[in-house]
């Protein structure tokens, strides 16, 4: 609501726009008007100042280090929920009942089969191929498959389509990793949890019993609600860009899983692994923390402080007891990655320099260390991501197309081009 105006001065013109303020967070100053009285647009390149919805769904404070879906803090969520019960919270509002969880739980068990015919789009891959591009392909091909659940305006298609979503998208993911390595698919079981069965989709094999590791299962599940939701972000920004035009919510998907594959953005653990192994050995990570230092010196170290985190990521307080867990309980003592990784993390929290520019370990260091302890290759890092932040995505493309306000989205430009210049027929130039 507005609770005060915000005056801007334009050629000697003053203009009067309201200030509203969420429940908690920055007020912002509605300039829906702007062009509309002065003819000009504001100019914010990567929106980094522009709230472009509303929405009750995911808070972040990143000076503060404070992470709420819902108004619940991620750290109470990760260490007492689970990932189905946060999925439910996302969706609908509340934390589920006891009666409500095991009907959402059942409802989603009962939607991991994919479509068989599924099966024969991953022969058309490549079996090189990044299982992100597989993915981009598979997921925007299921709209092709379940056409009784397309129909946007209708709210009972949009709940099919969105338990689909997160119910398939750990099947598709199993299959493209298990594409990936030339292993046959695995079905998934209905008596197995949400993680567990994930884990047993991507590591058992037809010629003996898996049994999976409660641990592990755990350490999966809190990593998919690490990375359920994070407010208004590049992918999630691209699903609402995409489902503001009416686009089918597979489609839209799709679309926030090829913003994702970006280095900058879910590719960030595989980043920070793949600097791991550049780096190679404990000896050697002086020379690299002093190349980081040196402003002239290209080199980066990934996994380390966040665009929206000024102070120490709150996922990573968890993902790192998590990925200490996994460690101890598969006993990898002599991994030279991750010893790598464990110096990096002693001197991240105690150098001077690090602390000073707040270049805390996030969510990607920790998250890329667990995944390569649990079986996972880097190639498959961003896939995980996907998988979990499915839910995050389709709670916010629900949200837009329930909010009676939302417009296509049509960002302005401030054009530097050439001016209005006539054509020079081809022999005169």
């Amino acid at each position: 609501m507005a609770h005060s105006n915000a005056k801007l001065l334009i050629d000697g013109k003053e203009i009067e726009f309201p200030v509203k303020a969420g429940t908690i967070g920055p007020d912002v100053v509605d300039i829906g008007t702007l062009y509309k009285h002065t003819g000009a647009f504001t100019y914010d390149p990567g929106f980094t100042s522009t709230a472009s919805c509303e929405s009750k769904i995911t808070f972040i404070d990143g000076d503060e280090g404070i992470l709420l879906h819902r108004g619940y803090p991620i750290d109470q969520l990760a260490e007492q929920g689970d990932f189905l019960e946060v999925c439910y919270l996302l969706l609908y509002g509340e934390l589920p009942t006891a009666t409500q969880k095991a009907d959402f739980d059942y409802r989603v068990t009962r939607h991991t089969m994919v479509h068989e015919q599924m099966s024969r789009f991953f022969t058309g891959f490549r079996r090189d191929a990044h299982p992100m591009a597989v993915m981009c392909g598979c997921v925007g091909a299921l709209s092709a498959f379940y056409h009784d659940s397309t129909d946007i305006t209708d709210p009972h298609q949009r709940m099919v389509a969105s338990m689909r979503m997160i119910a398939k998208m750990p099947t598709l993911a199993a299959m493209a990793y298990k594409y990936h390595i030339g292993q046959p698919f695995v079905y998934p079981k209905n008596d197995l949890d949400y993680a567990a069965n994930f884990l047993r989709m991507c590591f058992a094999v037809p010629c003996e019993e898996y049994v999976v590791n409660p641990v592990l299962a755990r350490a999966m599940d809190r990593i998919f609600i690490l990375h359920a939701d994070h407010e208004q972000n590049a992918s999630t920004s691209t699903v609402r860009l995409a489902g503001s035009s009416g686009a089918n919510p597979f489609a839209c998907i799709a679309a926030g899983i090829a913003c994702l594959w970006g280095p900058a953005h879910g590719g960030a653990n595989e980043a920070a692994l793949n600097m791991l192994a550049e780096i190679g050995s404990v000896d050697k990570i002086p020379e690299f923390i002093d190349r980081a230092k040196d402003k002239n010196d290209p080199f980066r170290l990934m996994g380390f402080g966040h665009r929206v985190y000024k102070n120490y990521d709150p996922r990573a307080k968890i993902m790192q007891k998590t990925c200490h867990e996994v460690l101890d309980e598969l006993g990898i003592k002599d991994d030279p990655l991750l010893e790598v990784a464990m110096e990096l993390e002693r001197i991240a929290l105690t150098d001077e320099y690090f602390i000073e520019k707040k270049l805390y370990p996030n969510i990607d260091f920790y998250s890329g260390i667990t995944l390569k302890a649990l079986g996972f290759p880097t190639t498959m890092f961003t896939v995980l991501f996907a998988l979990a932040r499915t839910v995050g995505w389709i709670a916010q493309w629900s949200e837009m197309i329930e909010d009676p306000s939302q417009r296509i989205g049509r960002p302005r430009q401030l054009y530097i081009g050439e001016p209005n210049r006539d054509y020079v027929p081809l022999d005169k130039r």
